[in-house]
């Protein structure tokens, strides 16, 4: 099977899974979110240093701190049992570094931390957001989509038209990134959420008079958010030398290389879902 047709296959399985998790059940989502923070969290740590038994740790804490997190975050209660085990599961992480013998437990402390909060925790925030309404989360999935392929596809035209190339944004940390890029894939963004207004995906946080407004500001949040998280993901690669985190979908690399816009934009696209709730 071609190079083409295999990632074109895998991808149309990627679609198909998040989308049907999402519209099905909330705990079907659950599940598939919790598998994909444990697969990501490996990633990660086989990465960033050799692999140790305080990484087995840190993915089982990441699995396990997303349901009570997502609890905690629905259902707040000053004395929560949930928002407990969510504190006490990573806590105890950090204390076991005590019994490591390894000489780096500050790096250690680190790798762990900026899993739980970089990965697990965005994870368990799509939860949140599929429980206020799942369409939102939906929404936020599809115009990073579009903002991805748009801003690719604007890249590598005005790179071929235009003379000299278009501009770089990055290219220290991501060399095919341009700014016609970044702006063709806003463009697509907002249009998209133009379509999906009508349909009614941004039901849940509409003020009346003011629905395109919310849907363009829900669109440029995700795809500003999205291309931050992108170029985040790119530096972290650059800075260890490596192509793709992992191997997890065929033709498009691991967990991390498929969910890093979704990482950052889920949760800033839920911030402003609270704040406009507020309103």
């Amino acid at each position: 099977m071609s190079e083409f047709w295999k990632r074109t296959l895998s991808g149309a399985v990627y679609v198909g899974v998040v989308i049907g998790s999402i519209l099905y059940h909330e705990v079907l989502f659950l599940t598939l979110s919790m598998c994909l923070a444990l697969l990501a969290v490996r990633e990660y740590n086989t990465l960033t240093h050799p692999r140790c038994l305080m990484d087995l740790f840190a993915e089982l804490s990441a699995v396990f701190c997303i349901f009570p997190c997502t609890i905690a975050l629905l259902y707040p209660q000053p004395w929560s049992p949930w928002i407990m085990l969510t504190l006490l599961l990573p806590i105890a992480v950090l204390i076991a570094e005590l019994w490591n013998k390894e000489e780096t437990p500050i790096q250690n402390w680190g790798h762990f931390l900026v899993g739980q909060m970089m990965i697990a925790l965005p994870f368990a925030l799509m939860n949140a957001l599929n429980h206020i309404d799942s369409y939102l989360l939906l929404a936020v999935f599809v115009l990073i989509w579009v903002n991805d392929s748009l801003a690719y596809c604007v890249g590598v035209l005005t790179a071929k038209k235009m003379p000299g190339g278009n501009h770089k944004m990055f290219p220290r940390v991501s060399p095919k990134k341009s700014w016609e890029g970044l702006f063709g894939g806003l463009a697509a963004t907002i249009g998209a959420a133009f379509i999906l207004n009508h349909f009614g995906w941004f039901d849940a946080i509409t003020k009346e008079g003011y629905e395109l407004l919310i849907a363009c500001a829900f669109a440029f949040i995700v795809s500003a958010a999205g291309t931050l998280g992108d170029l985040m993901e790119s530096l972290f690669k650059r800075s260890i030398g490596v192509k793709d985190s992992g191997k997890f979908l065929p033709g498009h690399g691991g967990v991390l290389d498929r969910f890093d816009s979704i990482l950052l934009a889920a949760p800033m696209a839920l911030l402003f879902v609270f704040m406009m709730m507020q309103c």
